[in-house]
């Protein structure tokens, strides 16, 4: 099999509209639009993820955005924008989108796949998760990890307010 390299993750999105299956010993890396290689397939025993960054650090943000493979171009601006503000980039923090339907929708298989000490949900609803309900911009310490609840992006771009209420709060959870 040859492997594909590009650095647009949209046009992979509309190149590759099937399932993929990766075999236990087989790895399949994309660069992304930064040229990074961050989007990585791994295949093995239990859950399988397609995911962004590096998972090691345990920081993971779990998203769910249909119709990108991450975000929204002005929302990974963002993304990007509040990483560095916080001495954080896609080099030591884990993206994974729910929308993407390899992706299992199990609290659990995250958990054991990614291993994360710090959870962001952007625009997910801790009950789709099967979570105990956690209000917006706050977070909830569970036995392995802590979850911070907030919005999207979009969310944000549209009421500067809940901007501001991510923002203050974030800093707090990022570096507790």
């Amino acid at each position: 099999m040859s492997h594909l390299k590009t650095d647009n993750p949209v046009a992979l999105q509309a190149l590759m509209s099937e399932t993929l299956f990766v075999s236990k010993k087989e790895e399949v890396a994309v660069a992304s639009r930064s040229g990074n290689v961050v989007d990585e397939t791994k295949g093995g025993e239990g859950a399988e993820f397609i995911y962004q960054g590096d998972k090691s650090t345990g920081i993971l943000f779990i998203l769910r955005y249909p119709d990108y493979p991450y975000f929204s171009p002005q929302a990974e601006e963002a993304f990007v924008k509040t990483l560095g503000a916080l001495h954080l980039s896609f080099k030591n923090v884990a993206v994974v989108n729910l929308a993407n339907p390899h992706n299992p929708n199990d609290f659990k298989r995250i958990m054991q796949f990614f291993e994360p000490t710090k959870i962001t949900l952007l625009g997910v609803e801790p009950v789709s998760l099967k979570l105990p309900d956690i209000a917006h911009n706050a977070y909830m310490k569970g036995r392995v990890a802590t979850v911070f609840n907030t919005f999207s992006f979009e969310e944000m771009f549209a009421d500067v307010q809940k901007k501001k209420m991510f923002w203050n709060e974030f800093k707090t959870f990022i570096n507790s």
